[in-house]
């Protein structure tokens, strides 16, 4: 793994379920899964497209029912995620998944709070939290959501927008995004991951979003990649995510390298680790390996990871990190 400070930015809460833990929290929420045990839960991680990992990461979310259950999932990952080299974690969760099985919205937020309010002192890691909408959901289930997370809102930073692609326009969430916008919510999308890059343009233009998640598919449209690169637009690339979802053949063949050439503003993360096989210093290390990155690639890499984050309220931390990041002995690797 690579242990260079970093930020993570596009992580799914939901996604950090490890199988032990998965089976600890059934037995201890009697919920009965379909699986002989750990090592066969670990041979249904093989997907075939996202749609067949979305099929297991949604029916994974069973096993959640309590704050502590949602402590316990956040706390682990924070574990995780410093031994890795995380300075700093945007961390989001999808609440329909939740809801849609009667587990109130507080039990949710407030139990994420929990381990993300004591983060910085138990772990070093500074934390955001970032409420997705399912976009295979209607704006409507989406615009509910968003009311019910008003009381919540002091935990929030962001919203965004994830789920099955195709088909599920950015557009089609027009007016919740407006909504978000007023109360004060910061903005970031999926698009372009298994979507066209109309979907980011949609994203960008339609949503008035700040980062997009994923982006992948922006390098067959020049001149929207001369965009991203002119209004130093973040991307939030997961790449060991796009291998196993079948996004990229191979990691070598990732485009990571060639969007880095191109100028743009692109961030490593891991997105589900549980699922795909490496957690974010895993993943840093997984491209430097593929791709052939320099030090100062790895550098670009980390640098980006900060300045795409929300800590405009927290620049001393930002800069701190940035500092850590120049001065990062490849050596102890």
């Amino acid at each position: 793994m690579s242990l260079i400070p970093k930020a993570e930015l596009h992580l799914h809460i939901e996604g950090t379920l490890e199988p032990e833990l998965a089976f600890t929290l059934a037995e201890r929420n009697g919920v009965e899964l379909p699986y002989d045990g750990i090592e066969d839960l670990r041979r249904a991680h093989l997907f075939s497209d996202l749609e067949s990992f979305l099929d297991l990461y949604h029916a994974m979310t069973a096993v959640l029912r309590t704050a502590d259950d949602f402590t316990e999932l956040a706390d682990a990952y924070l574990v995780r995620a410093a031994a890795q080299g995380v300075r700093h974690a945007e961390i989001s969760f999808d609440p329909q998944a939740h809801m849609e099985r009667g587990v109130p919205l507080g039990t949710v937020v407030e139990g994420l709070a929990h381990a993300l309010d004591r983060a910085e002192e138990r772990h070093g890691v500074s934390t955001r939290l970032i409420m997705c909408f399912l976009r295979d959901r209607s704006a409507e289930s989406a615009m509910e959501v968003l009311e019910a997370a008003k009381p919540y809102l002091h935990h929030i930073t962001g919203v965004g927008l994830d789920s099955a692609e195709a088909g599920h326009p950015p557009s089609k969430f027009r007016e919740v995004y407006a909504a978000a916008g007023s109360l004060g919510l910061r903005k970031v999308a999926h698009a372009g991951e298994e979507g066209p890059p109309g979907y980011v343009r949609e994203a960008l233009d339609v949503l008035g979003v700040e980062r997009i998640d994923h982006g992948l598919r922006s390098l067959e449209d020049p001149e929207l990649v001369d965009r991203l690169a002119r209004e130093h637009i973040p991307l939030t690339l997961c790449p060991l995510s796009n291998v196993r979802l079948r996004a990229v053949d191979t990691l070598e063949e990732h485009p990571l390298r060639a969007m880095m050439d191109a100028g743009l503003l692109v961030t490593v993360n891991s997105d589900d680790p549980a699922y795909f096989a490496g957690y974010v210093g895993d993943t840093f290390h997984a491209v430097r390996e593929a791709l052939g990155l320099t030090q100062e690639q790895l550098r670009e890499l980390a640098r980006n990871s900060f300045r795409a984050a929300f800590l405009d309220q927290d620049e001393a931390r930002r800069e701190r990190c940035l500092a850590e990041v120049a001065d990062y002995d490849f050596d102890r690797e």
